[in-house]
């Protein structure tokens, strides 16, 4: 197992694809670890490296005491960088690591070739709902929401056709520390970057799942109207694009990242 030691943590990280190649950095959601993203490897370790890690508060990585913010999750991810002597690369993050990528795209653009931002929202939530969540958690720990969660992260059509994927992410969650769930969910709360995004200047993706709840089509239309030559593909998915529409996902995402120039 690999681990990234940082100022105040460390973060379990994964290596696939050939050595030689242009490096990819998935960032996983909320409540998941990096093997959210498995429906990727085979797809995009044919062109590029992937990089995986467990974002701080969940899987192998550290729980550190929270509550946690966006700013000190981006720069988890410039130390791992860092660490792994990696000047510039791609990033995809869902969710929390679409949060992520927008403060780096914000305030660390010259580290990224460019930045996928999917199933996420300049605003996720409101403070109430939250902090209503927060309180679920430490009063009852994750089995509690894991339920609810994975219903706004899948269709329904999708569970049923797909019993055992559904069974892996419902793990996943179940599994997640619940003192880093919480601390994470405090860094989703106190995220807003409505007024920030003219800023971002790393050529952008958004992805939106049709049927995602959580953060809608209007809020990746949203992003993709606020981020300078952003653009948007929907995808017929619930939040876990990435995982329920695997196939669309990887060849919009893999498309993105392998045109020339800002969009192709």
């Amino acid at each position: 197992m690999a681990f990234a030691k940082l100022s105040d943590a460390q973060l379990f990280y994964r290596w696939d694809g050939p050595q030689a190649a242009p490096v990819v950095v998935f960032s996983n959601s909320l409540g998941t670890s990096h093997r959210m993203w498995d429906s990727q490897v085979e797809a995009f370790a044919k062109d590029f490296r992937v990089l995986r890690y467990d974002s701080r508060g969940h899987g192998e990585s550290s729980v550190t005491p929270g509550p946690y913010t966006i700013k000190q999750l981006a720069d988890d991810v410039l130390q791992l960088l860092d660490a792994l002597k990696l000047d510039r690369v791609f990033y995809c993050g869902l969710s929390i690591g679409g949060l992520v990528g927008m403060h780096l795209g914000l305030n660390a653009a010259s580290r990224f070739h460019k930045i996928v931002l999917s199933n996420t929202a300049a605003k996720i939530g409101t403070p109430d709902t939250w902090n209503a969540r927060i309180t679920a958690v430490q009063q009852g720990g994750m089995k509690g929401v894991a339920h609810s969660v994975i219903d706004r992260w899948l269709t329904a059509a999708f569970r049923t056709a797909h019993p055992g994927e559904t069974a892996s992410v419902l793990q996943m969650l179940e599994a997640c520390d619940a003192a880093g769930y919480a601390s994470t969910c405090a860094a989703v709360r106190d995220a807003d970057f409505r007024e920030q995004l003219h800023g971002v200047q790393v050529p952008t993706l958004i992805i939106a799942g049709t049927h995602d709840p959580a953060t809608t089509p209007a809020d990746g239309h949203f992003l993709e109207n606020q981020i300078p030559g952003a653009k948007c593909a929907e995808l017929p998915a619930a939040h876990l694009s990435n995982i329920e529409a695997r196939d669309d996902f990887n060849r919009t995402v893999l498309g993105f990242l392998k045109s020339q120039g800002a969009h192709g």
